[in-house]
């Protein structure tokens, strides 16, 4: 592909990104979505405008909470 149309298909994405973080309450909600999508903590960070630490944070905190309710 050209440059252009990487550069295309980024907007498209992030714009996508802006439309499903608005539907969420959290940004732990855009994580996970994000994260079950398929998407790298580094890639979920840039459409975030985070870092891939808090993503990684979010991530972990999201899987305690999991493990918490399966022990209930």
């Amino acid at each position: 592909m050209s440059e252009r149309t990487d550069e295309l298909l980024d907007e498209m994405v992030r714009l996508q990104a802006l439309l499903l973080r608005r539907g969420m309450e959290t940004q732990s909600e855009a994580i996970h979505a994000f994260v079950q999508a398929g998407l790298s903590n580094a890639r979920t960070a840039e459409l975030l405008g985070t870092t891939p630490a808090t993503v990684k944070s979010a991530r972990q905190k999201s899987a305690k909470r999991a493990e918490k309710a399966k022990a209930t």
